[in-house]
């Protein structure tokens, strides 16, 4: 199990949101087939490029694994579709940093739900803002470097 202060940090926010009233958290898995080692910093890949830095002046800091986690959006979407088809809430919040919930939005939107996205300071596509009631964050505003 790892024990990094995020690794502990994340499943400790997992466990006290699961334990929330009225809220859902879905999860799904990385799809570690397709994970790879990245160069954190675009900077540090384009001087690697340009040759003004060579491959092994590079660090473990300079690297992070980087896999795609799957699964979540489906789940998500037939939660969408489930609450509004019964009609068992009157409002959605969405904390989403896509825009792959244009179909689970729209059907919620007709069905009468209010649907409230947090794209957590992403960009959202203009076929997902058609069919949301507002647009609302609740990340503290970026530092500026």
């Amino acid at each position: 199990m790892a024990k990094s202060r995020t690794a502990v940090f994340r499943r400790d926010l997992h466990n006290h949101l699961i334990r929330m009233r009225n809220l859902a958290l879905r999860l799904g898995y990385l799809d570690a087939k397709n994970g790879r080692w990245k160069i954190k910093d675009p900077k540090t890949e384009r001087k690697l490029i340009s040759g003004s830095i060579m491959v092994d002046e590079l660090t473990e800091a300079d690297y992070v694994y980087h896999a795609v986690q799957k699964g979540v959006d489906m789940k998500i979407g037939l939660d969408i579709a489930s609450l509004a088809y019964k009609k068992l809430v009157s409002k959605i919040i969405l904390i989403a940093g896509d825009s792959d919930f244009v179909p689970a939005s729209k059907f919620a939107h007709r069905e009468g739900i209010e649907f409230i996205l947090d794209p957590m300071r992403k960009d959202v596509r203009d076929d997902l803002l058609e069919h949301i009631d507002g647009l609302y964050t609740t990340l503290p505003p970026r530092k500026l470097r």
